[in-house]
Formats: C-alpha cells, sequence, structure tokens
C-alpha cells in the first residue's frame, strides 16, 4: 500500500464507527468501501464534509448487476450503485458501492442533495439498469426512448433486445412491433491468406 492509501484507510477508520462501512477493500492502491444502504447518505454526507476526508467532488456514479459476477457464483445482492469520488484537497480517491435491497425492484437513495452533479449519472442508472433513486427530481429515461421496455444493461437482457422500430407508410408513424431476427451467435471469424506468417 501506498503512504496515501495508508493515510486515506486511517481517516476512514477514525471519521466512522464500526457499522457504517461494511468492508473496505484496497487492490491495486485503490480504497472501494462498501456501505448499507441505509446508512448511504450519512456516509455520504460524511464523506464530503469532514474535513479529514474532504470528497467535495463527485467523479461518477454507475449501475452494477453482479448476477453472474465470478463467473455466476455470485450470492450477494444483484444490484449495486457504484460511486467514484474525489478530495482536491487531499489529493486521493475512493469508490463507493451500496446493494439495493431488493433484486425485483432496486431501490437506492439519491446523492442529489449531497452532490447535484449526479443528476444525469443516476438517470443513465435508473435506464440502464432500472435502479430507482428516491429523492430524484426527474428520474426519467436518458439514452434509451420513452417508450422503450426493459433495461438494456441488465445482463438478462436478449442482445437483439424485445422490441424493434420502424416507419410504417400506411400509418404514417414510426411503429414498435416484437422483435423479427433470428437470434445467433456472435463469433468473429478469422479469415487469414495462404502465406499470412511468411510476411508476403
Amino acid at each position: 500500500m501506498s503512504s496515501i492509501t495508508d493515510k486515506l484507510t486511517a481517516a476512514l477508520a477514525a471519521c466512522f464507527d464500526e457499522g457504517a462501512i461494511k468492508r473496505t477493500i484496497v487492490d491495486r492502491d485503490e480504497v472501494t468501501i462498501v456501505v448499507d444502504v441505509d446508512r448511504y447518505l450519512d456516509v455520504m454526507r460524511t464523506l464530503r464534509d469532514r474535513p479529514e476526508l474532504g470528497f467535495a467532488m463527485l467523479i461518477d456514479l454507475c449501475g452494477v448487476d453482479y448476477s453472474s459476477y465470478g463467473a455466476g457464483a455470485w450470492e450477494g445482492p444483484r444490484y449495486a450503485a457504484v460511486s467514484h469520488l474525489l478530495s482536491l484537497a487531499h489529493n486521493w480517491r475512493i469508490r463507493v458501492r451500496t446493494f439495493a435491497a431488493d433484486d425485483a425492484f432496486p431501490v437506492v437513495p439519491s446523492l442529489i442533495d449531497v452532490w447535484p452533479s449526479v443528476n444525469w449519472f443516476e438517470r443513465e442508472a435508473f435506464d440502464l439498469y432500472g435502479i430507482m433513486f428516491p429523492g430524484h427530481p426527474d428520474l426519467r429515461r436518458l439514452l434509451t426512448d420513452y417508450g422503450f421496455v426493459g433495461h438494456p444493461f441488465r445482463k438478462d437482457f436478449p442482445i437483439s433486445g424485445y422490441v424493434e422500430m420502424r416507419y410504417d407508410p400506411e400509418q404514417g408513424r414510426v411503429i414498435y412491433q416484437p422483435v423479427t431476427i433470428e437470434p445467433r451467435e456472435v463469433t468473429p471469424r478469422v479469415v487469414r491468406e495462404e502465406n499470412y506468417a511468411e510476411g508476403e
């Protein structure tokens, strides 16, 4: 571990009680903490407000689907929101992971009141993974169409999707219909010339 990583983990231990952080992981000089969803907002405010930590900037928030993580051996909750924070005062970074308690309807509190910059990141996680963020003022789709069915980054979402759209000249508008293409195995085919290895 580097001295910065040592200082950050020591500051985390000093600022939080034993139950606030469920797990601290240090890998390749990067610190990741796992936080229970019930303590999520309190921990994030502390990370921002305590001068010993000083995480004034949220760099990113993304959704993650752990359903087939580790060759399908994952046994914990399926969906997580993962935030990346930066402390300009101390020049260190941290990754914060919290898991939604319910796989059927994943819910994680919104960080909009802590870091307003999270607005579009939470909309993206909602759109692509279906994670709900109560407290978000405008939680709607960001990258897919408003009438889109499903969440395309979930690992059980089919590669070809559920519906396709096309322009119908008889109705004079775009219509949605069930997918008509056959699912197929996408395997790249490598074709090389006969004397490829000889450099001719």
